[in-house]
C-alpha cells in the first residue's frame, strides 16, 4: 500500500503541475447565507424555520479543514469525536446531545452517504468542497426514515470549478496529496476531477490510514434540461486503533488489536440526474448506486489481565449494494405559495460473513495474536434487505411580508427483512411499517433592511427511523423496534451591519422512544432498543467580521439528555432504572471560539478553541469524566496563487476519551494526540 501511495502521491503532483500554467481569478468563492437541504430550494438561511449552519468552502480552507472533526469545530451543538469503531478514519459525531452513529443523516451533494443502512464517514472527502450545512433536528420530510437529530450535507464544487492543488507532510510520518481539475468548461459541458491520496498515522501504536478518493463531475445542458453525472471511488485501508478499558492501568496509546487486525474497504459510487421542467414546474431527478466492500480482522480486550486468552476478536466479509431515487417538483401555485412535492426510494441489500476467536494481547500493547494463528470459535452469516420509501410534500406560504409557514408532509413505506445462519441454526424475521411524519415551522420578519435581517422562527417535527442493523461480531436476526421522535424548536436569528454580524440563538426539546443504544450481553456486544429518553438544551452561534478578511466566531451549547423510563440489567437477575440518568459521553456544555484572519495574499492564520465539559462514561451515571479544551491554530503566507502553512492540532495534547466503543466493554476511544502538518496549496 506505501508503494501505491508513493505513486499515486507523485501522479497527482504531476496533474497538479501540468494544470498549473492556466491562468485564474483568485480562490473560489461561495455563500453562506444559503442552502437547500431543509427544502431541496435553495433559500436564506435566515428565512428556514430552522436551526441551520452553513460552513462555505472559503472558511474550510481558511482554516485547513480537512475531515468533518475539524471543519464543524465551531458549529453550535455538534461535537464531532474523531476514530471509534469504524476505524481512524471515521468519526462519531454528536448533535442535540445524542451521540450515535446512526442517529444523523449524512448525505453528500444530494444522496444519503451509507445509503438505508449507517453512514459512511471514513469515505467522506473534503478535497473540493463546496460548503458544508448543518441542520440540527430531523428532516421528517424531505429524508423521512433516514434522518433523526440532525443531517450533515457535505456539497462538493460544480464541475469545471477553478483547479485547486495541495501536498501536505506532518507528525508521525503524514503526508497527503490532492488536487482538483477542471477537464472542460464550454458553455455545453463542464467536467472536472478531484483525487485525494492521504497515508495518516498517529502516535497509537499501529494506528493510522491510507485512502485514496476520486470524483468525476460532469454537466450538460440540452433544449430539454441539464444533466448531471457523478462518479466517485475510494478506497479506504486502516490499522485500528483500541479504545481504551476504563478501569485499567494500560499504556495510553497500547493497541490490542489482533497482529493481522485492518478495516479494508472499496466504495464505487455513481449518480445521474437531470433537472427540467414538467407541467411548467422546475423538475428534478436523481438515481444513484453504491457498492461497498469490506475486509475487517480486530478486536477488543475480554479480560483487563496477561492470561491467554484475554481478548475476543472477529473477522469479517461485508458487501453492501445501495440504490437511491428521488423524483420532485418545485410548483409556485401563486406568488405566496410554493410547493415541493415528490417521491423518493431507498434499497440496501448487505451480506456479511463472521467468523469470531479469542487471542492472547499484552497489555502493555504488544502485537496480539493474530487471527490466522488462532481457532475460530464460531461462524455467522448475516443477510438484510432493506426498502425506504416515501411520497412527500412540503408548502410554504408567504402569508405577509413578515410572515412565511412552512408545513410538510410525508407517507413512508418501510420493510425489512433479515436472515441469519450461526450455531444455532437458520433464522428469519421481518417488520414492515407505514406511517406519517411531518413538520410545521414558522418564521417572522421583526425587520428587514437591505442585508440587515431579525428573525423569530418556531418549528415542530415527528419523524421515526428503523433501528440500526448490527454489523457486530455475531449476527442478530432480531429487528428492532423503530426509533421515534417529536421535537420542539423556538429561537431568533440576526444578520446586521451590512451583513458583518450574524447569529443564531434556539432552544430545542426531543423526546425519544426505543433509541438504539449498546450493551454487553453475557460478554458479547449487542445493540437494544432503551425505552424513553429526553433531549433538551439551548444554542448560541455568532460570527463577526471585524475588518476585512478578519473573523470572530463564539458557540455554544447546553444539552441535557437523560433517561426517562428504561430499565436494563447490568448483573445477571438485577434489573435498573435508569429514569432521570444523563445519556453516556453528553455533557451539559458545549464551546468554541476563534479568531480567522484570512486576507487574500500575504500573512493569514486562525486560532480556535473548543471546550467540552464533564460527562458521564456508564449509563448509570457512576464514572464521571472531567471535561477538557482543546486548541488549535494555523499560520500561512499567500503570495500569487500559491499558500505555504503550518497547522497545530489538539495543540495542548488532551487525551480525554471522546466516544464510547459498542464492541469493547466499557471501552473509550481517546482524542488523538497533538499534530501538525506543514501543507502547500496552489490555485491554478
Amino acid at each position: 500500500m506505501k508503494r501505491t501511495l508513493l505513486l499515486a502521491m507523485c501522479a497527482l503532483a504531476c496533474t497538479t503541475a501540468g494544470f498549473s500554467q492556466t491562468p485564474q481569478p483568485s480562490p473560489p468563492k461561495t455563500s453562506a447565507t444559503i442552502e437547500v437541504t431543509s427544502t431541496k430550494v435553495a433559500e436564506d438561511v435566515i428565512l428556514v424555520p430552522a436551526s441551520v449552519t452553513v460552513i462555505d468552502g472559503d472558511e474550510l480552507r481558511a482554516r485547513n479543514a480537512v475531515d468533518l472533526q475539524s471543519a464543524l469545530t465551531m458549529t453550535a451543538g455538534v461535537s464531532v469525536a474523531p476514530g471509534g469503531d469504524s476505524g481512524p478514519a471515521s468519526s462519531v459525531p454528536e448533535l442535540w446531545g445524542l451521540r450515535e452513529f446512526d442517529a444523523f443523516l449524512l448525505v453528500v451533494d444530494g444522496v444519503p452517504w451509507g445509503g438505508a443502512f449507517n453512514p459512511d464517514l471514513p469515505t467522506v472527502d473534503l478535497t473540493d468542497v463546496d460548503r458544508i450545512e448543518v441542520v440540527r433536528g430531523s428532516a421528517p420530510v424531505m429524508y423521512g426514515a433516514t434522518s433523526f437529530v440532525g443531517v450533515i450535507h457535505v456539497i462538493h464544487r460544480a464541475p469545471g470549478a477553478q483547479g485547486i492543488g495541495r501536498i501536505s507532510a506532518g507528525s508521525y510520518g503524514s503526508a497527503s496529496v490532492a488536487a482538483s481539475v477542471p477537464l472542460t468548461q464550454s458553455q455545453a459541458v463542464q467536467q472536472s476531477i478531484s483525487a485525494n491520496v492521504d497515508h495518516r498515522r498517529f502516535r497509537d501504536d499501529h494506528t493510522g490510514f491510507d485512502r485514496f478518493h476520486s470524483l468525476y463531475r460532469a454537466a450538460t445542458k440540452t433544449d430539454a434540461g441539464s444533466w448531471r453525472f457523478d462518479a466517485d471511488v475510494a478506497v479506504v485501508r486502516q490499522d485500528p486503533n483500541s479504545p481504551h478499558p476504563r478501569e485499567a492501568a494500560i499504556p495510553i496509546d497500547a493497541n490490542h488489536n489482533p497482529g493481522d487486525a485492518h478495516i479494508d474497504q472499496n466504495r464505487f459510487h455513481l449518480v445521474g440526474g437531470f433537472d427540467g421542467t414538467l407541467i411548467g414546474s422546475p423538475w428534478t431527478s436523481t438515481v444513484a448506486f453504491s457498492h461497498s466492500s469490506f475486509d475487517i480482522v480486530r478486536g477488543f480486550l475480554a479480560d483487563i489481565a496477561n492470561v491467554d486468552p484475554n481478548a475476543f476478536g472477529f473477522s469479517q466479509d461485508r458487501t453492501i449494494n445501495d440504490v437511491y431515487v428521488d423524483s420532485h417538483i418545485v410548483r409556485t401555485i401563486a406568488p405566496a405559495l410554493r410547493i415541493v412535492a415528490g417521491f423518493d426510494h431507498l434499497y440496501g441489500n448487505a451480506h456479511a460473513k463472521s467468523a469470531t476467536f479469542e487471542y492472547f494481547a499484552p497489555l502493555s500493547g504488544g502485537r496480539g495474536d493474530r487471527s490466522s494463528d488462532v481457532d475460530v470459535d464460531e461462524r455467522f452469516d448475516a443477510r438484510d434487505r432493506r426498502n425506504f420509501s416515501g411520497l412527500y410534500a412540503s408548502a410554504q406560504w408567504t402569508a405577509s411580508p413578515h410572515f412565511l409557514f412552512d408545513l410538510g408532509a410525508r407517507l413512508n413505506r418501510t420493510s425489512e427483512r433479515r436472515q441469519t445462519n450461526g450455531p444455532d441454526g437458520p433464522e428469519e424475521q421481518s417488520r414492515a411499517f407505514t406511517r406519517l411524519s411531518g413538520s410545521v415551522g414558522a418564521d417572522y420578519t421583526l425587520f428587514a433592511r437591505g442585508k440587515d435581517t431579525l428573525a423569530l422562527f418556531a418549528d415542530y417535527r415527528n419523524t421515526f427511523k428503523p433501528a440500526a442493523i448490527d454489523f457486530g461480531p455475531e449476527a442478530e436476526v432480531e429487528i428492532l423496534k423503530p426509533e421515534t421522535a417529536i421535537s420542539y424548536e423556538v429561537g431568533i436569528k440576526g444578520r446586521h451591519n451590512g451583513g458583518r454580524l450574524t447569529w443564531t440563538a434556539s432552544l430545542f426539546q426531543m423526546d425519544f422512544r426505543n433509541l438504539v443504544t449498546a450493551a454487553t450481553v453475557n460478554g458479547t456486544p449487542v445493540l437494544q432498543n432503551s425505552g424513553r429518553e429526553r433531549f433538551k438544551g439551548g444554542e448560541l452561534e455568532t460570527e463577526y467580521e471585524v475588518a476585512p478578511s478578519l473573523r470572530a466566531q463564539v458557540s455554544y451549547s447546553y444539552h441535557d439528555s437523560r433517561f426517562r423510563d428504561f430499565i436494563q440489567e447490568f448483573d445477571p437477575g438485577v434489573p435498573t432504572q435508569l429514569a432521570g440518568k444523563r445519556l453516556e459521553m453528553t455533557p451539559y456544555n458545549l464551546a468554541g471560539a476563534g479568531v480567522i484572519f484570512s486576507p487574500p495574499t500575504g500573512f493569514n492564520g486562525n486560532v480556535l478553541l473548543n471546550y467540552v465539559g464533564e460527562r458521564w462514561l456508564n449509563k448509570r451515571n457512576t464514572a464521571l469524566a472531567k471535561s477538557y479544551t482543546t486548541w488549535s491554530a494555523g499560520a500561512g503566507y499567500r503570495m500569487g496563487r500559491g499558500e505555504l502553512r503550518v497547522d497545530g492540532r489538539n495543540l495542548n495534547n488532551s487525551r480525554a476519551p471522546v466516544a464510547e466503543s459498542e464492541l469493547g466493554d466499557a471501552q473509550y476511544y481517546l482524542l488523538p494526540a497533538r499534530s501538525l502538518e506543514v501543507s502547500y496549496r496552489h490555485f491554478f
